[in-house]
């Protein structure tokens, strides 16, 4: 009979199964594993003293675990193989994979989890905890692109796109799409999001999927074409990682929680974080003049919001990944009368997030234009969409950069 005991210790998990791992556990202990991971742990330590046999399927279940946890700087350490497990890594070639421990007790020497000298401070009122990493970079940059004042009543037209270089807004978001003829691009624009110099977009249209575009596949000369949007440049202030310690954490703490590290009244904000359901918001329809309300009204009446918006009625994406990039003010120090992006009286904040399929992330702050890159090359994406307050985040990494408007 298969079991498996999970603790918690101060520097990793530990994982204790008894008896085989074979194709009747094998699923078991692959839902151990994958649930460790989501959560977040990084570093898996598995006696395996009570292990009398793993078979082929038993190995792939550690081989694969161990492939996803290097990808992010994790890895799953073996100690106390029987001698017959232990022959079993051996022929098969994978004893090269893992560190293997003569029992639990023997860690390697200065082993621990590399925190790159790290600062680190918990936010009990926001059920957050950072761990960051201050530089020594100048203020950055927020700049408007379009604007937002015919989007109620759906009136666009070819004079009101703004055509801007990706490689002059390496993060931003807004509504915007990408080609060369206003003719053969304008029914396609939908929410976007610039992450590093990569542009995505979800047209707004029956059927849609995400359009993108990677920094390294563009044509310099090449530009987004906005409507409205935002973007910022400049390099960042934080780098930093973030757990939630109560559960997962609301968007809005989160921003409360950057703007308790920095003292700056504006941030330009990336993050790369772990979903723990999405409240987000898409068009339906590209509001250009030729689809504007037969009604006269504005999109947001009770009679078209139905038709023109895709409003959630319930979270979505749990355990997914999320690239999202937005801009913040500090409650009380927007400009008055808005910003362009930020009418007056709107909530302080504005993202839009790349929503990915599921996998573990790295923790090193330092790591976090790599761990972007990582994700975007490696996982499919899903969705663009603006990003609402009741989003949940159980943690991830996040990079600050602190603005001049």
């Amino acid at each position: 009979m298969f079991e498996c005991r999970v603790v918690k210790e101060e520097r990793m998990t530990c994982v204790t199964p008894r008896g085989r791992i074979d194709a009747l556990s094998a699923a078991e202990m692959q839902r151990i594993f994958d649930e460790r991971v989501l959560e977040g742990e990084r570093v898996l330590l598995v006696d395996m003293a009570d292990v009398g046999y793993v078979s082929s399927a038993g190995l792939r279940v550690f081989v694969k675990s161990q492939k996803e946890l290097k990808k992010v700087g994790g890895e799953i350490l073996l100690a106390a193989l029987a001698p017959a497990v232990s022959e079993i890594f051996k022929m098969s070639g994978f004893e090269r994979m893992f560190t293997i421990l003569p029992e639990r007790s023997r860690l390697p020497e200065g082993f621990a989890r590399d925190v790159h000298a790290l600062e680190t401070t918990a936010l009990d009122g926001e059920g957050l905890a950072f761990r960051y990493r201050e530089t020594p970079s100048r203020a950055g940059t927020f700049f408007v692109v379009g604007s937002e004042d015919k989007l109620e009543k759906a009136a666009y037209g070819e004079a009101d796109v703004a055509a801007v270089k990706a490689s002059e807004m390496p993060w931003g978001c807004g509504l915007a799409t990408w080609g060369d003829a206003y003719g053969e691009y304008r029914r396609l624009f939908g929410e976007a999001v610039i992450l590093g110099g990569s542009f995505f977009f979800y047209p707004a249209v029956r059927h849609a999927s995400v359009d993108y575009v990677i920094r390294e596949h563009q044509d310099p000369a090449a530009t987004c074409k906005f409507l409205n949007g935002f973007g910022f440049s400049g390099g960042f202030r934080y780098l930093l990682s973030f757990q939630g310690t109560g559960g997962p954490v609301s968007l809005p703490s989160l921003v409360r929680g950057f703007f308790a590290l920095s003292g700056a009244d504006a941030l330009g904000i990336a993050l790369v974080a772990e979903s723990k359901g999405l409240w987000g918001m898409n068009l339906k329809q590209v509001p250009v003049v030729e689809n504007r309300p037969e009604n006269g009204g504005s999109l947001f009446d009770s009679e078209n919001f139905p038709r023109w918006f895709d409003f959630p009625v319930e979270p979505a994406f749990t355990n997914h990944i999320v690239a999202a990039a937005g801009v913040a003010f500090r409650e009380g120090s927007r400009p008055a009368g808005g910003t362009g992006a930020f009418p007056a009286g709107e909530k302080g904040f504005h993202f839009h997030g790349a929503v990915f399929d599921r996998g573990p992330l790295g923790n090193d702050p330092a790591a976090f234009e790599e761990e972007l890159k990582r994700v975007i090359l490696e996982h499919r994406v899903l969705r663009v969409q603006h990003l609402l307050e009741a989003s949940r985040f159980g943690g991830g990494l996040a990079a600050l950069a602190e603005l001049e408007v």
